[in-house]
Formats: structure tokens, C-alpha cells, sequence
């Protein structure tokens, strides 16, 4: 038996439902770009000149087959290819939010048991790596709001709260509070404190983008 289509009717709802949330993804994407990076003009440039962009779409795809055990190692070989690509190392199993974005993106490793929440922000030649040689949960766990800083190593199971900015070059193997910064070498955890007044244009509080 034929059956009739009429014109506005889509061969596969379940498709288009998909496609959608792809394209409202990307959009998100792009649109997060632009407002992180000052630089940018328009979303075609975005789109075809950014590899941190380019690196999450990439991984996005690998995480998914990750979650297959017949594709596993295919996954592996996207990781890799996208490594290649962008520069830009991330486990297929690592887990990442929404609206995460990578300026400048090379040299960034994140590692398999990594989590990482919605709107962070990472620079070049940040390292999400792990201390332990054990099957177990061995690296960060990045909530919500994170900056961290060009170079910057967060190394464990450690989790950085929501909203914490890990200053250039630092090193973490603690937990970060919550709304903290985090400057030097091993990284020492600063509290903001309405109490000082900032007067030194290089304070961590008067302006914690100059060890970004």
C-alpha cells in the first residue's frame, strides 16, 4: 500500500528532532566563542578558523561512540585524528558540559576520567591530568564557571567549585573552593575579603584576568 506524504511531513520525526538539537548546539557553540573572545567576527570566521571549537565538536562525536563497546576503539582513533587536527588532546572518555570553550586551544590535554561542567573556559596548554596509574577516578572535576589560565596543571581527583579562576602557569593537586583563585607554584588558594581595599593594580582581586 503507497502511503502519501504531504509536503511539510519529515521521513524520520526522531531525524529532524536530532538534527535540531545538533544545529542548537553548534549555534550555543559559536555563540559562546563570540562572547568569550573579543577577537571574533561573526560566526563564519568562528566556524572555519577556530580549532577550539573545531577540538570540542570533534570530541563530542568521539564521547558519544565512546559510550558504544563496539566502538571504543574507534573513539580512540577520533581522539586522535583531532589531536592531529587542532592540537588538542581529549580522552573520549572524558565528560564535558555546555558552552565550554578553548582560546587559542593548543597544547590542552584532558584526560579520561575528567568531568567538566557547563560555561568553562580553558587556555592553551592547560593539562586536566591524573596522578594515579589505578583503573579509578584520577582527574579533575571542573564544576560550573571555571576559568583556568594558559598553562595552568590540575593534576587528580581534585574538584575546582564552581566559578574558581586558576591563575597562568599554576599548579593544583588540592580542591579549590568555590568562587576562589588560585595563583603560583604549588597553587595557593586565594578568598576574596570585602574587608581590604585594592589598591595594588596587581592584586588577585583587584583584577584576577592578569594571571589568566
Amino acid at each position: 500500500m503507497h502511503v502519501r506524504r504531504t509536503p511539510t511531513s519529515f521521513p524520520n520525526p526522531s531525524l529532524a528532532t536530532g538534527l535540531a538539537a545538533v544545529r542548537e548546539r553548534l549555534v550555543e557553540d559559536l555563540d559562546t566563542a563570540a562572547r568569550r573572545d573579543p577577537a571574533s567576527r561573526g560566526r563564519l570566521e568562528l566556524l572555519l578558523c577556530y580549532p577550539g571549537l573545531h577540538a570540542v565538536w570533534i570530541h563530542r562525536l568521539a564521547h558519544r561512540m565512546w559510550q558504544r563497546p563496539g566502538l571504543k576503539l574507534s573513539a580512540r582513533v577520533l581522539s586522535q585524528l583531532n589531536r592531529s587536527i587542532t592540537g588538542v588532546e581529549i580522552d573520549p572518555g572524558a565528560t564535558i558540559g555546555r558552552r565550554f570553550f578553548i582560546d587559542h586551544a593548543m597544547g590542552v590535554v584532558i584526560g579520561e576520567t575528567a568531568e567538566v561542567g557547563d560555561d568553562v573556559m580553558l587556555y592553551h596548554g592547560v593539562t586536566l591530568g591524573g596522578r594515579s596509574m589505578e583503573r579509578v577516578k584520577r582527574h579533575p572535576t571542573v564544576e560550573d564557571g571555571v576559568t583556568i589560565g594558559a598553562g595552568a596543571r590540575v593534576l587528580g581527583p581534585v574538584v575546582i567549585g564552581a566559578g574558581a579562576q586558576i591563575g597562568a602557569n599554576a599548579v593544583v593537586v588540592k580542591d579549590v573552593p568555590p568562587g576562589a583563585v588560585v595563583v603560583g607554584v604549588p597553587g595557593q588558594v586565594r578568598q576574596p575579603s570585602s574587608d581590604v581595599p585594592h589598591t595594588d593594580p596587581y592584586d588577585v582581586w583587584a583584577d584576577p584576568a592578569i594571571f589568566i
